[in-house]
């Protein structure tokens, strides 16, 4: 069974233009993100998939590997489809260009779900997350099934509490999706989902047009996604932090 991580990537982000390319300690967000997903020990393959030369150079010079796809694409999965063309495989991890913080452990349990439940055509991951942070709406809410299915995404407080409902679980979605081939098939050929125009969640496409989309639970917390400059700057303090901690790590080990 091949599988393939794709690393949609484009320019023209309107809330931060040109943010796969912003530095992150010397290196580009995007080297940061594809070093991430090269230490998945499932993959098969890591690709970018950008519309941008800018992007396509870059990494092209740090060795990875890139494909130039249309500028057309309404979202990342809209540009996975048109690699699937190109690049066989069995299940594709959409891992989005704006996660440096992405754990190769969650990548690699993604894959294991797919690959070991041949009836999971769609898996994402979540985590449980504040009130105060489930405000937010740059962080993304999803409502679980009792059988740990998707039944909404959203960047409104979901789900409502009435106030005298105690210990409500709200659980943040992680940007990562992996797909069978089929399901990407498919997919180019689904309506834009009116859904999807509001929240601006290319997921909902896929819920609004019937797709099941099982979601996994990490303990990995760590996951700050880049929409915003504010959120650049808490992304380098954390790389920061555990690359000041890495020494002492080895310290302990020879002490």
């Amino acid at each position: 069974m091949r599988t393939l991580i794709i690393i949609p990537a484009r320019y023209r982000s309107s809330r931060f233009p040109g943010k796969p390319l912003v530095d992150i300690l010397g290196k580009p967000m995007i080297q940061h993100v594809y070093e991430k997903a090269n230490r998945s020990k499932k993959a098969d393959k890591v690709m970018v998939a950008t519309d941008d030369i800018r992007i396509y150079t870059v990494v092209e010079k740090f060795g990875g590997n890139v494909v130039m796809t249309s500028k057309d694409h309404k979202s990342g999965t809209d540009r996975i489809t048109e690699v699937v063309k190109k690049e066989k495989g069995d299940i594709y991890i959409n891992l989005q260009g704006d996660q440096p913080l992405i754990c190769p452990e969650d990548i690699d349990l993604l894959i294991d779900k797919m690959a070991g439940s041949p009836d999971c055509n769609i898996a994402t991951l979540c985590h449980p997350i504040s009130l105060e942070e489930a405000k937010n709406p740059n962080a993304v809410k999803v409502v679980l099934s009792s059988d740990g299915r998707a039944l909404y995404f959203s960047r409104s407080l979901i789900p409502y509490a009435s106030h005298d409902v105690k210990n409500v679980c709200y659980n943040k979605h992680i940007g990562i999706y992996g797909f069978r081939r089929h399901v990407l098939v498919q997919y180019k050929n689904l309506p834009f989902s009116q859904l999807e125009s509001q929240e601006k969640l290319e997921q909902l496409r896929l819920l609004e047009a019937g797709f099941s989309i099982d979601v996994l639970e990490t303990n990995r917390v760590n996951d700050k996604g880049v929409d915003t400059p504010e959120d650049l700057e808490i992304v380098k303090q954390i790389l920061l932090q555990d690359q000041s901690a890495i020494p002492k790590a080895i310290g302990s080990i020879f002490s």
